[in-house]
């Protein structure tokens, strides 16, 4: 099969191919097509269900570039993503951020529900595998409503559990060992606002980028409190998160549930706060799933193989 697609503005096809035409070779090995660009048009050849994908692709990419101005490498693997996922998202829900560079927006049915979710409830259990944008958006969320003076500060935290590495092997005071458990908040936010500005609200208390253990014995008003990682909680833990929630604040509780870290035998404060608290009015739960990653194409098959193996084992 083959179509042709005339290009919405010819002077923009550096930008919707990409440096040296990355994006068409990325649309090339991702749907299993040919695309040819000729005197403004973009010709794709392939099986027809791929060129069809190929095409919607490309149809959302010009209408992105059009809308934000700029492209870039994880977007073209998000649109891919959707085409995979048989989805087609004209959403309108664009998170407002500090960077004038971009707004932000769902990718997939899932992420619109997650978003929607977070709005409409004063709690928020999210859960997903990797890269399913679960912290991402939910701090993107936290800076809108910041931006809009919906809530006078930001409180990120995570739990400081070891991976395969204990915190003691790791150089430094306190503060560096447990720096690199909350880097991925500090990559969010560095997306959504420009260094000076992120580092002013740190030094203000505007943004308090935590372990869990100094959340401890406080009450939290007018506040987004985000727990990322939230699945190697405790259930002691989980609790004292859940009523640190004051007056005029949101609380998203975010993890993975397939990726514990806790100690064999000890029940995730996630799970356990899930199954206890999910009936109650006011209270959200959103469940991503591997249909909504949207990083690097590799990642979809990663999740699945590995979901495979543990089925098989």
């Amino acid at each position: 099969m083959e179509v042709t697609i005339q290009l919405d503005s010819t002077d923009k096809q550096l930008e919707l191919f990409g440096p040296a035409d990355s994006y068409l070779r990325l649309l090339r090995r991702s749907l299993g097509v040919q695309i040819t660009a000729r005197q403004g048009n973009l010709i794709i050849t392939g099986k027809e269900k791929d060129v069809n994908k190929a095409a919607e692709t490309i149809d959302r990419m010009q209408k992105h570039l059009l809308r934000r101005r700029s492209l870039t490498a994880a977007d073209v693997t998000a649109f891919i993503a959707q085409g995979d996922s048989h989805e087609t998202l004209e959403t309108g829900k664009a998170i407002t951020v500090y960077s004038r560079k971009k707004v932000i927006e769902p990718s997939t049915k899932g992420q619109l529900k997650y978003v929607e979710t977070m709005l409409a409830n004063d709690l928020t259990f999210c859960i997903g595998p990797a890269g399913t944008g679960k912290t991402y958006l939910a701090v993107a969320i936290a800076v809108s409503m910041l931006k809009k003076k919906q809530i006078r500060r930001i409180v990120l935290a995570r739990p400081a559990v070891e991976a395969g590495e204990k915190l003691g092997f790791l150089p430094g005071d306190v503060q560096a060992k447990v720096n690199p458990y909350l880097r991925p908040l500090f990559d969010a936010l560095e997306d959504m606002m420009d260094f000076t500005q992120m580092k002013k609200f740190i030094e203000l208390d505007i943004i308090e980028i935590i372990p869990l253990a100094f959340m401890r014995g406080r009450t939290l008003n007018e506040a987004i409190i985000i727990c990322d990682e939230a699945q190697n909680t405790s259930p002691l833990q989980m609790l004292m998160v859940l009523t640190r929630l004051g007056h005029g604040s949101k609380m998203i509780i975010t993890g993975d549930i397939t990726q514990i870290d806790l100690e064999t035998g000890q029940k995730s404060g996630m799970v356990e706060a899930i199954e206890t608290l999910r009936r109650i009015k006011g209270i959200g739960y959103t469940a991503l799933t591997q249909r909504d990653i949207v990083r690097h194409r590799l990642v979809q098959n990663i999740v699945q193989a590995y979901k495979k193996k543990a089925k098989a084992d």
